[in-house]
């Protein structure tokens, strides 16, 4: 007997997608456990004239959003990353397979809001390390999850008011 297929079951295709999630997720760490291992804690070391690497634990959000709150941030942003997570791994299994653009997108911010993650659960804090500056304005540091989420970020909103896409909510029917 043959059954019909199920409505809004996961499309492989965009399951195949979990794979820039994974390599975001594997180089994020590789790196962290490389600043960690090498760099010591808030001493910059140059790359090159307008970066350099220097180790930093963020307990906070972006750009330190939160850091000083007391330590009650962990548990929220903890909780509010793998909210997020689940969000992002429903929403990019109801993708249908012509949307790789979106998702990439969905890709890359799971994959770095994974990477995130992984530091607050072990940590406490998020291991940040790229320091980009100019004479003496430093952007905040950051690692290669923020980038993950900030590319994935743009990249949402260019197909939000670009490319004029139908899309299917994470949990629309």
């Amino acid at each position: 007997m043959a059954y019909p297929p199920m409505v809004n079951a996961p499309h492989r295709s965009s399951l195949w997608w979990l794979g820039l999630s994974l390599l975001t997720l594997v180089l994020d760490q590789l790196t962290k456990f490389w600043a960690s291992q090498v760099l010591t804690y808030q001493e910059p070391y140059s790359i090159i004239p307008f970066l350099n690497f220097t180790l930093v634990h963020n307990t906070g959000a972006a750009f330190s959003f939160l850091a000083e709150a007391g330590g009650w941030q962990r548990y929220f942003l903890t909780a509010l990353a793998v909210i997020v997570s689940l969000i992002m791994v429903v929403w990019l299994s109801r993708l249908s397979a012509n949307q790789k653009w979106l998702a990439a997108t969905i890709a890359l911010i799971l994959g770095g809001a994974l990477g995130n993650l992984i530091d607050r659960v072990l940590y406490g804090y998020v291991i940040d390390f790229i320091d980009i500056y100019y004479q003496a304005w430093h952007f905040p540091a950051f690692n290669i999850a923020d980038s993950a989420i900030t590319v994935g970020a743009v990249m949402l909103l260019i197909d939000a008011l670009w490319l004029n896409r139908t899309q299917q909510a994470p949990f629309s029917s």
